[in-house]
């Protein structure tokens, strides 16, 4: 299993596994489209090395540059800060590996976004997309809400969505942390949500993993 820097990342495991499928390493063009926190682009700097790129995309250009710092000091790689939405993606060159993660619930569009995704990778290259079915999640046996997501539940539709992308779908398939008491689950729900779990169990909504490819 590959090894990745995600600090305090519960959803760690479902995407190690998809770039150790992929074999991202050294030399790679990698963008994380709505970079967010940011330890997806520190965990691409850390695999791509200093003959990589990654560019970390997002609509938040104080958060951007925040990331591309980070990113750049994790493995010395070239990152670049691009202040975009997902529905307007355009990069300065085709990449090897489109990537995004709890964006398209809240986007507009999300195929658009996908089919932007597409047109960013190298004829041969993937996108890969994560995304929640929001209301598989549990606290205390309760389904999770997320009110403010245009798409809460857009992971299970998501390997039908990259088809219409016109991307080649590789795999696809679902994980999602479990846990009761004090832990990184139960802090990670009580951020997302300013309530505290407390003692309840907690699963947390089920991540659509999916890999596709652009055609060759």
């Amino acid at each position: 299993m590959v090894e990745l820097g995600l600090r305090n990342d519960v959803y760690r495991r479902p995407l190690a596994t998809a770039l150790e499928r992929l074999g991202v390493s050294s030399g790679w063009r990698c963008a994380d489209v709505g970079a967010g926190a940011g330890d997806v682009s520190v965990a691409f700097a850390e695999l791509v090395g200093p003959t990589g790129r990654v560019y970390a995309v997002d609509s938040d250009p104080e958060a951007r540059d925040a990331v591309a710092e980070q990113a750049a000091a994790a493995g010395g790689a070239q990152v670049v800060a691009i202040t975009q939405a997902g529905e307007d993606l355009l990069l300065p060159e085709a990449v090897d590996l489109a990537f995004c993660r709890f964006l398209l619930l809240h986007v507009l569009d999300p195929s658009l976004v996908l089919r932007r995704m597409a047109a960013a990778t190298r004829p041969g290259g993937y996108v890969v997309a994560q995304e929640p079915i929001t209301s598989a999640g549990r606290i205390a046996g309760r389904p999770l809400s997320m009110p403010d997501a245009r798409h809460p539940d857009v992971g299970g539709l998501l390997p039908a969505l990259v088809r219409e992308a016109g991307l080649e779908l590789l795999d696809a398939w679902g994980e999602a942390p479990a846990g009761a008491g004090p832990g990184p689950v139960a802090d990670y729900l009580e951020s997302l949500t300013g309530a505290s779990p407390e003692d309840d169990p907690i699963v947390l909504p089920l991540l659509v993993t999916v890999i596709a490819r652009r055609a060759g």
